[in-house]
């Protein structure tokens, strides 16, 4: 009887292995994709692609029991050598090749050299050959660092006593409402795709009491900016028993001080790569929402023209503001004005006008939007009402405020965008796998 006991070890090293070991003089099997080949002659240098990074493999005539001419860019092979330190190879080390096995063969030429540092192609062409683009080392290294970042956000809410959950996205109902739905078909009944998880993180803040998910959201707005995504993945966490909306921004920096020191300690590679500077999570500034649009309109000269939310040019003048007086990369924007916020948005019992609510800005661009939850079923019936809104699909949600929920809040964290703000690129697309836009449904 044959069994499967486990992972198997294997007689290929990565490139860590390499690293972590003693193998200078010796002979080992390495495996990867041929990411580049430079002809030097008699000696030739062919750079191996793989998950961890380069590896330099170095050919030389007559030590060889294969000819050079079969070696040939996106082919995947195994190759045998001698480890030698080399300083002025990726990681410090190269093989000296006796042999090669080719385990596949590419069928067509590439349509552009990822090889170079930085591609030489326009985002079109770039997002139009996705999977062939991410094999330059320099944009695969973003989505590196955003793993970094996802893992970042679940590892640190873990340690903080917070369940995981998956939520459906097709729904009968949205939690935000308003004209930005995909409307569907479902089996001869009208749905959603959710905008996001909000009713179901308050559902089960009622019964874990602190929750998150990391999951896509959908979108429908016809915004064609460099910010804006029709589906994208919200780091979303709702927590009950809390103070007050304090209590959300408090864990909110928690996890951007996790997430930077786990940067800095597994993502170094990728982050040098980027040529990124990690911000500033040590302590960030609070500033309420009518306070921060009088501060940039005194000190930039800008005329307030909308008085219930903020325009993209004074979200950056605040990141300016901030940046010039405090030195600081982030800055919360509280109280925002409740006739700009969902229905489930907690009033300031001081002034209704405003709700205890927030967005934190990095770098001049909104990433994230949370705030404090009502929790009270007949506060929440009557805005509601006040609202003009039916109860119609939301039986199920309003349930777990009739019998009883605590105080709570949360937030929701676009993830393409606040990698976009970490690598210091301008458009969400070039940190996103396969955006889906106005006009892009493929790849």
């Amino acid at each position: 009887m044959e069994y499967v006991t486990g992972v198997e070890k294997k007689e290929t090293i990565e490139i860590s292995g390499l690293l972590a070991g003693d193998f200078a003089g010796k002979k080992v099997k390495v495996n990867g994709a041929v990411h580049t080949v430079r002809d030097m002659g008699d000696v030739a240098f062919v750079i191996l692609r793989k998950r961890e990074g380069l590896l330099q493999c170095v050919f030389e005539k007559g030590k060889t029991d294969f000819d050079f001419k079969e070696i040939r860019e996106a082919q995947t092979i195994e190759a045998v050598g001698i480890v030698k330190t080399e300083e002025r190879a990726p990681d410090g080390i190269e093989i000296r090749l006796e042999s090669i096995r080719v385990l596949s063969e590419p069928a067509a030429q590439m349509p552009f050299a990822v090889s170079k540092w930085k591609l030489q192609t326009t985002l079109e062409t770039n997002l139009d050959n996705r999977a062939i683009a991410l094999r330059n080392i320099r944009e695969r290294a973003k989505f590196r660092i955003q793993e970094g970042i996802a893992r970042g956000f679940r590892d640190f809410l873990y340690g903080e006593g917070f369940t995981e959950i998956h939520t459906p996205k097709i729904g009968a109902r949205s939690a935000e409402g308003g004209a930005n739905l995909f409307r569907l078909d479902y089996f001869h009944r009208p749905a959603v795709l959710q905008q996001s998880p909000q009713f179901y993180k308050q559902m089960m803040a009622g019964v874990f009491d602190r929750v998150f998910e990391t999951a896509p959201v959908f979108r429908a707005e016809k915004h064609n900016t460099k910010r804006h995504l029709n589906e994208y993945t919200s780091l979303d966490f709702e927590m009950s028993y809390i103070d007050g909306f304090r209590d959300i921004m408090a864990m909110e920096t928690g996890f951007l001080q996790y997430m930077k020191k786990l940067l800095e300690q597994e993502y170094a590679k990728e982050l040098r790569l980027c040529n990124v500077t990690l911000p500033d999570t040590e302590k960030i500034p609070v500033v309420r929402f009518d306070k921060a649009k009088q501060m940039v309109a005194e000190k930039y000269d800008r005329a307030i023209r909308n008085p219930y939310d903020l325009e993209p040019e004074e979200e950056t003048l605040i990141g300016r503001y901030f940046k010039e007086e405090c030195g600081a990369d982030f800055v919360f924007v509280t109280h925002y004005p409740s006739k700009k916020r969902p229905f489930y948005a907690m009033d300031d019992p001081d002034d209704a006008t405003y709700t205890l609510s927030f967005d934190l800005l990095y770098h001049g661009m909104e990433i994230t939007t949370g705030g404090q939850r009502i929790h009270d079923y007949g506060q929440l019936t009557k805005k509601m009402a006040q609202r003009g809104m039916t109860t119609e699909g939301m039986e199920q949600y309003l349930a777990i405020f009739r019998h009883g929920m605590p105080p709570h809040g949360g937030l929701g964290i676009g993830l393409e965008r606040l990698t976009m703000k970490l690598i210091g690129e301008d458009n969400v697309r070039e940190t996103t796998l396969f955006p889906r836009d106005l006009s892009r449904l493929t790849p």
